[in-house]
């Protein structure tokens, strides 16, 4: 069967024995296709992707911890014999206790909810134990709450068990579902890959940029990743600080790296629009300011107008912290297209920013003497204002168009389609971002992201590495610090008083809780909940808690967790009681678009003096005479969120405040959170801490579409060979012949064009 992959050849039944990376799993021996389908589910679909599924961390059972030097507070790897086991039974759970043994020296090992492991274990076994060393009150030794166990081989199994379980750095995986795929029957599996590999791992790197990087091949990382020699350094393996991790995650953030710089070169040699900025544009521009831009706002609309008198189409990412200015910059673009002759458009994603843009576009340029024509399109519009909206979008009668995902839809087509804006870009899907440069058009328009996220260049260089970056680190003048303060709810009385003193003085205030309404599960504004919030509890697994109750003895073994207070109920108690008499409105992402809407401009006229609220005001919401900002379970909200939320008041000369409020004790990394948003306002600063609190999956509070599914790089840990190889992908991109062999390119292009494509998107976007 010549020219046939070796998978298919297996599938044809001309040979048996043959695997390459790219097999399916389901031709592994072991596995076949039952097992192959739950494996596919999670991503591994071929022998290449059972082998990038490390280890998440390893146990020294070459030199296990002694029972006799465990030490209180201490992770601990040890390997011992079972010397009894019992279920005892509360009044709230059944636990699992068993002893294991070294000599004369014991631990004891506690399950909650353990009925499970009953007939687990032997007296006489051994077994490896990793977990969590705390003191026993019951005893003057050790024990270790739900330790991560794993039973050890006994004499009459066979030799390659013994190999792999003890007596050397042993590697522990990360389940794929069900006990048949146990990390025990993972190492097997992946051991026996290996060994059948030998001498047969495609490199996917030039030998040159081995030599020049001293990264290891492609099979000897691999294998030493899986099954690390002996002496290396355990605080390197669980950092992937090893040569061998070190090496794999270059090679993933290369091709990375290498795919973006890719989509920049291509884009250089698409047909742009050329804009003009002569003398009558630059008046234009200068007609519509409002203030004296900083020379932040200067020097990022010179980058943008740079970029948009090119041939080529700009992408370009325009980042600033709240309050920056970025709206009156992107305003100057838009115009710059307009007076070229050429529509733009904006797109936020919801009405209500939408909505604003829209009054704020329309208010600047007023000050004009040329009549611009503005129309906005929204979702909620009535048909017959959508389908004329349309019309004069699709006639020519539009210079500028604001709106929201609707922009998007096929029946929108424009005349001449100039400059793309897209507000909040991190709250739209990749594909989202490109739908509307690919509107039929003479030439491809001109996009321009925008963000109030401010983004660590970690993170900027893998979502929006394709993008040049502008940054606005500088707030325009007036701008006074806004005063922030951690209290306790205890402290609430003090709280409303002084609420109530300022809406006195005729200022307005915002009261932000975290869910709409209390007895509901459903709700989307939870979406931004950062991953310790329900880790604050020191209580077994989720499905277990439900047994438990407030008689549990001898001890206490679970935090309470304080009942979250919702927006709607909120309303009602504080209108009846400590800001009654006060004019209080309530917004929530359950209201119907057009109520939102008045809502919220009854708020802007300064109708309403206290707007009660979710997080569906966190974006782009401006009211000048709104200055105190009130989050209660501060605790609750990840720091990029309290930022923005933040952000909402201070817009204006008076001084402004946010309280952060807390209910019950805040987990380690609450106070953290916390504490940083009373120390510092830079958002940049807030962002790096974010990241590295919550991880790169979570950092905008719910998953980023666009953030790649690292395979073995994370954003946080991995930066500096982020760095390392932006700079060797551009250098490849632009002498690849001096740097590789021709059949080293030919690998290298093959695999960008397969692998990651279809991984990413990467390649063509």
């Amino acid at each position: 069967m010549p020219g046939a992959s070796p998978a298919a050849a297996i599938e044809a039944g001309s040979i048996s024995t043959v695997l390459s990376l790219d097999t399916p799993v389901q031709f592994v021996k072991g596995i076949g296709p039952r097992l192959a389908a739950p494996l596919n589910a999670k991503g591994i679909a071929t022998v290449e992707d059972l082998l990038f599924h490390l280890p998440f961390r390893y146990e020294d059972r070459l030199h296990p911890s002694s029972l006799r030097d465990l030490k209180a507070g201490e992770m601990a790897s040890v390997i011992a014999e079972v010397r009894g086991a019992s279920l005892l039974k509360t009044r709230s759970m059944t636990l699992f206790e068993m002893t294991v043994g070294q000599n004369l020296s014991t631990l004891k090992c506690i399950w909650f909810h353990g009925s499970y492991l009953k007939d687990k274990f032997k007296t006489g076994q051994m077994v490896a134990l990793y977990g969590k060393v705390e003191a026993s009150r019951s005893s003057r030794g050790f024990k270790m709450i739900q330790p991560q166990f794993e039973l050890l081989p006994s004499g009459d199994e066979d030799a390659e068990a013994e190999l792999l379980e003890v007596g050397r750095i042993t590697p522990v995986y990360e389940s794929l579902g069900g006990t048949q795929f146990a990390s025990r029957w993972q190492r097997k599996i992946i051991y026996r890959l290996l060994e059948e590999l030998k001498g047969r791992v495609t490199e996917t790197l030039p030998r040159s940029m081995l030599d020049r990087l001293k990264l290891l091949g492609r099979e000897q990382a691999l294998a030493q990743a899986h099954f690390p020699p002996a002496g290396t350094p355990m605080t390197h393996l669980q950092a992937a600080q090893t040569p061998a991790h070190r090496r794999l995650i270059f090679e993933e953030l290369f091709y990375l790296e290498l795919g973006l710089e890719l989509k920049r070169r291509r884009l250089k040699d698409r047909a742009g629009i050329p804009f003009e900025t002569g003398d009558r544009v630059r008046q234009a521009l200068r007609d519509v300011l409002p203030f004296h831009p900083t020379t932040a706002q200067k020097r990022a609309l010179g980058e943008i107008v740079a970029d948009m008198r090119k041939p080529g189409p700009m992408r370009r990412l325009l980042q600033g912290d709240v309050g920056s200015g970025k709206t009156i910059v992107a305003l100057q673009a838009m115009l710059v297209a307009i007076e070229n002759g050429y529509q733009a458009a904006l797109m936020a994603p919801t009405e209500i920013l939408a909505t604003q843009h829209y009054l704020a576009a329309r208010k600047l340029l007023e000050r004009s003497s040329r009549k611009y024509r503005i129309v906005l399109l929204t979702g909620s519009l009535d048909e017959d204002v959508k389908r004329l909206a349309r019309h004069r979008i699709f006639n020519g009668e539009a210079d500028l168009v604001i709106g929201t995902h609707a922009l998007i839809e096929e029946k929108v087509e424009f005349a001449s389609l100039g400059l793309v804006v897209v507000d909040e870009q991190h709250r739209f899907g990749v594909l989202q971002r490109f739908r509307l440069m690919k509107k039929p058009n003479a030439g491809e328009p001109d996009v321009l992201a925008m963000t109030a996220t401010p983004i660590p260049r970690t993170l900027a260089l893998s979502i929006y590495g394709d993008l040049d970056l502008s940054v606005l680190d500088e707030l325009p003048p007036g701008r006074t610090p806004i005063v922030t303060r951690r209290v306790s709810d205890e402290r609430a009385d003090d709280v409303w008083k002084f609420v109530r003193e300022q809406i006195a003085k005729g200022y307005q205030a915002y009261v932000v809780y975290p869910v709409i309404e209390g007895a509901k599960d459903d709700q989307p504004e939870l979406d931004f909940a950062p991953p310790d919030a329900e880790a604050e509890l020191t209580e077994p697994p989720k499905k277990a808690a439900k047994k438990s109750t407030k008689k549990a003895k001898p001890q206490k073994l679970f935090t309470e967790k304080p009942a979250l207070k919702a927006a709607t109920d909120m309303y009602e108690e504080l209108r009846a009681g400590a800001l009654a008499g006060l004019r209080l409105g309530l917004l929530h992402g359950r209201l119907p678009a057009d109520e939102k809407d008045v809502v919220m401009r009854r708020f802007q006229r300064g109708e309403i003096d206290v707007l009660v609220s979710t997080t569906v005001i966190e974006v782009g919401v401006d009211v000048p005479n709104a200055a105190i900002m009130v989050i209660e379970h501060a605790e609750r909200f990840g720091l990029a969120q309290m930022h923005q939320l933040r952000g909402r008041v201070g817009r204006g000369a008076a001084k402004s405040y946010c309280i952060l409020m807390t209910g019950g004790r805040p987990s380690a990394q609450a106070e953290e959170r916390l504490d940083a948003m009373v120390r510092t306002q830079d958002g940049f600063e807030l962002a790096e801490l974010d990241l590295q609190l919550r991880g790169p999956g979570e950092f905008f509070g719910t998953k980023q579409a666009g953030l790649p599914d690292f395979r073995v790089a994370n954003l946080v840990r991995d930066r500096e060979l982020l760095e390392v190889a932006k700079q060797e992908a551009e250098r490849f991109a632009v002498q690849a012949s001096n740097e590789a062999t021709e059949e080293e390119r030919a690998r290298i292009w093959a695999r960008l064009r397969e692998a990651w494509q279809r991984r990413y998107g990467l390649v063509e976007a």
